[in-house]
């Protein structure tokens, strides 16, 4: 038994945020049934790079969920998908407001089948709100969050996250949020309710104080590269074999460590570098010392006298140089997972580790609708409705019914 193991989920959303929530459940054990249409398939699978044509993306982002082939605008369809619904405790979703409404799936019909039932909306900006009907993606809330135009270097243009960080965001906060919802069913009063998710709202709450230093201020936060408004010295720097490191003086006592480190002791006591408002004030000249420190040195080195005289400093990684690093290796942050496509794929473990009720990678992302069959047994339908079924599913979509 694993913590969540009582729990079913229905994801019914595509691509990433509303998708990702339901992934975090199932990494702790709750049975999520993955919807998708059965011609289009979750767009997740064509965004995806692909080995031997299966989709990558895929495996990591629906691992823990078994699939099932829906159309929601389907009448035998929708019967079957409201027979879940009486079995589910959340229900995830992301279509445009209105939707579900429009197909006769509100909240308020769905409640009276479950009233314990927790339905999680998760849109671009929110079931209300004059921009509520509009299209909305992660690099949209990126851009309008705030973030974008505090990303980049002062004399270049606002920087937009090559990944999905809002969707990502989006995601832990929908498990937040259903994780409170589930309490207070249990605990309090046995209902179920609606959360309402918003993709720009949540990566907006996660901006730190801009609201408030504006209101109190006026001040709009401005691209500052790789350093901040706040803290000296903070920033990357090149070492002599083409390589970078990045450090953090945000405590005083580490900041005089690193000028230990640089030779440079005289600068704990320089009025121009003493405390962190004169650093801020000279931080051009600050970063040039330190730089031209580094770029003499190379960055395992550089690494090594920083750990061994505990001041803050990292390298900069990409995805090979984690796949050797000793601490990532010792912690299992990637595991192999064994998959009936591609005989097994490495993906990043379940984070966060919980020492009496730990996540767990079942099994990787499955094929369109191979859980079909089962879950129609198990939701009482006759072996005519379900050869039926499946029979729709081939025709649509030309596979073979699971075994």
């Amino acid at each position: 038994m694993m913590p969540l193991s009582n729990i079913r989920v229905i994801d019914a959303a595509s691509i990433m945020a509303g998708p990702l929530i339901a992934t975090h459940l199932g990494d702790f054990g709750a049975d999520v049934i993955k919807i998708e249409h059965p011609q289009k398939g979750d767009n997740s699978r064509s965004l995806s790079l692909k080995k031997d044509g299966v989709p990558l993306m895929w495996k990591w982002l629906s691992r823990n969920k078994r699939t099932m082939s829906l159309n929601l605008k389907e009448s035998f369809d929708q019967e079957i998908f409201l027979e879940l619904v009486k079995t589910a405790d959340i229900l995830i979703e992301n279509f445009r407001p209105g939707t579900l409404e429009k197909w006769g799936l509100d909240y308020d019909m769905l409640s009276k089948l479950n009233p314990g039932l927790i339905l999680i909306r998760v849109t671009g900006y929110g079931q209300t709100g004059p921009y509520s009907n509009r299209p909305g993606f992660g690099t949209i809330a990126e851009a309008m969050s705030g973030l974008a135009h505090m990303t980049g270097f002062p004399d270049g243009p606002p920087v937009l996250p090559t990944f999905g960080l809002a969707d990502s965001i989006t995601s832990l906060n929908g498990v937040f949020a259903a994780m409170i919802a589930l309490y207070n069913r249990d605990i309090n009063n046995g209902k179920g309710q609606v959360i309402d998710l918003s993709i720009v709202d949540s990566m907006f709450a996660i901006l730190g104080s801009q609201a408030t230093d504006y209101d109190s201020l006026g001040k709009i936060h401005e691209r500052t590269g790789n350093r901040v408004p706040f803290s000296a010295p903070r920033n990357l720097y090149k070492t002599r074999d083409n390589k970078y490191v990045c450090l953090s003086g945000s405590a005083q006592s580490i900041t005089e460590r690193i000028f230990r480190i640089i030779g440079r002791e005289d600068m704990i006591n320089d009025p121009k570098f003493a405390k962190n408002d004169d650093r801020l004030k000279n931080v051009d000249e600050l970063d040039e010392i330190i730089g031209d420190w580094m770029i003499q040195r190379d960055q395992a080195d550089i690494i090594a006298i920083f750990a061994e005289e505990e001041a803050a400093l990292g390298p900069i990684y990409d995805i090979s140089d984690i796949f050797k690093d000793p601490h990532f290796i010792e912690r299992e942050l990637i595991v192999r997972v064994p998959d009936e496509e591609l005989g097994s794929v490495k993906m990043q473990n379940i984070v966060p580790r919980l020492s009496e009720t730990p996540g767990r990678i079942r099994f990787p992302g499955k094929t369109q609708g191979a859980d079909n069959e089962s879950i129609l047994h198990e939701l009482g339908f006759s072996d005519e409705q379900i050869n039926r079924f499946l029979k729709s599913r081939n025709l649509e979509i030309g596979i073979k019914p699971p075994r």
